[in-house]
C-alpha cells in the first residue's frame, strides 16, 4: 500500500469510527429514531428535524405540529450498508449528484456511513467518506430557523481527486404520498407541454398524450394523482415548487435556479418528479458544477412546511394561494 492509499484508508476509518459531537447549542439533541441510535434533532417551538448519519447522511422525519412530511418505510428502519450484500431504496429526505444516467455506482456515497456533528443553534452538518468512483466527497449543512419550518439545506461537493470533475447537485426527497404537486411551468419551454415524461422503456417522450392526473393550468402543472409513467423532466425557471399533502401541510423547496448555466441532466431540465402511490419524489438538480482539484462547489435549498387544508374531492386546489406562499419570505 502506497502511502497516499494508507491516508486515504486511515482517513475512511477514522470518519466511520468517529462519535458524533454532542454539544450544548440550543435545540439540538442526540436521539434514537427508526431503529437507529444517536441520530441529531434539531427543534424549536413547532418544528422537528431528525438527521440520520448511519445510511447515506439523510433527513430522517421533517415533522410540524406533529405531522410528517417525508415518507420512511418501516421495513427498512435500522438498515445499515455492508459492501456485496443486498442493498434497499432508503427513504425520507435524500440527496445525491448526479447526472442521473451518466454518473458511475457510488454506494459509499448513497448508502455509506457518514460522519454527524451538531455545527451550532438548531445546525448540523454531515460528511461522506470519500468515495473513490466519482473522486468526491460530499458536506450537507442543515439549520433549522428559530420559529417556523424553514430548514437550510446546503450541499458541497469537495473534489479528493487529482482531475477535474463536472457533477451536479441532486435533490430526492421522498416526500408523504397521495398529495397535489404543483410548479410554474416556464413560458420559454423547449418541452411543447412544459414537461417530458420518461417511458415507458428508455424513453423521453417530450409531448405526453393529455391524462386526468396531469393539468396545466394557468401557468402551473398541476400533478393530482399517479400518472400513467411516474418520472417527469420539467424546465421550469421559477425556483419553487409546492406539494401539498393529506396532513394539511403544503410541503415547498425554494432553489436557485440558473438560465444562462448548463444543466447536465439529458434534458436539461431544473426539476424532476417520481409520483407514485407509495410516495413523491421532489427533485430539484443543480447545474453542471466544474470542480477542480482541491475545490468544491455548493448548492443551497430551503425547505418549509406551511400548514394548508387539502383540498376536498371535486375542489380545485387554490394555485395564487400556493404561489404566494410559497414566494414568501
Amino acid at each position: 500500500m502506497t502511502r497516499g492509499m494508507f491516508l486515504l484508508a486511515a482517513v475512511m476509518l477514522g470518519m466511520l469510527a468517529a462519535p458524533v459531537a454532542a454539544r450544548e447549542y440550543p435545540g439540538t439533541a442526540m436521539v434514537e429514531f427508526a431503529g437507529y441510535t444517536r441520530c441529531i434533532e434539531l427543534r424549536n417551538e413547532t418544528t422537528r428535524v431528525v438527521l440520520g448519519p448511519h445510511c447515506g447522511g439523510r433527513v430522517l422525519s421533517y415533522s410540524m405540529e406533529g405531522r410528517e412530511a417525508l415518507y420512511r418505510d418501516p421495513n427498512h428502519d435500522g438498515w445499515t450498508y455492508t459492501p456485496g450484500k443486498r442493498t434497499v431504496d432508503i427513504c425520507g429526505g435524500r440527496l445525491d449528484i448526479g447526472p442521473e444516467m451518466t454518473i458511475p455506482r457510488h454506494p459509499i456515497l448513497w448508502l455509506g456511513a457518514w460522519k454527524a456533528e451538531i455545527t451550532g443553534s438548531r445546525a448540523a452538518r454531515m460528511t461522506s467518506q470519500p468515495d473513490p468512483s466519482t473522486g468526491v466527497q460530499l458536506v450537507r449543512d442543515f439549520r433549522l430557523a428559530a420559529k417556523g419550518s424553514r430548514l437550510t439545506v446546503r450541499q458541497t461537493i469537495r473534489n479528493v481527486s487529482k482531475e477535474t470533475k463536472h457533477w451536479c447537485h441532486w435533490s430526492r426527497t421522498l416526500a408523504a404520498p397521495g398529495g397535489i404537486f404543483v410548479i410554474p411551468l416556464n413560458p420559454q419551454s423547449r418541452f411543447p407541454k412544459g414537461y417530458l415524461l420518461y417511458g415507458p422503456g428508455p424513453v423521453m417522450n417530450y409531448s405526453p398524450a393529455e391524462e386526468p392526473a396531469i393539468r396545466r393550468r394557468d401557468g402551473f402543472l398541476e400533478v393530482r394523482a399517479v400518472p400513467s409513467q411516474p418520472k417527469f423532466g420539467i424546465d421550469s425557471m421559477a425556483g419553487w415548487m409546492a406539494y401539498a399533502m393529506p396532513n394539511d401541510l403544503l410541503f415547498v423547496k425554494r432553489f436557485p435556479v440558473y438560465p444562462n448555466r448548463v444543466y447536465s441532466e439529458m434534458a436539461a431540465f431544473t426539476v424532476s418528479l417520481y409520483y407514485v402511490p407509495q410516495f413523491t419524489e421532489l427533485e430539484p438538480i443543480g447545474p453542471r458544477e466544474t470542480i477542480r482539484p482541491g475545490k468544491s462547489a455548493s448548492y443551497t435549498e430551503e425547505w418549509e412546511l406551511i400548514p394548508f387544508s387539502f383540498p376536498s374531492e371535486g375542489e380545485e386546489i387554490g394555485l395564487k394561494r400556493v404561489e404566494a406562499l410559497a414566494k414568501a419570505k
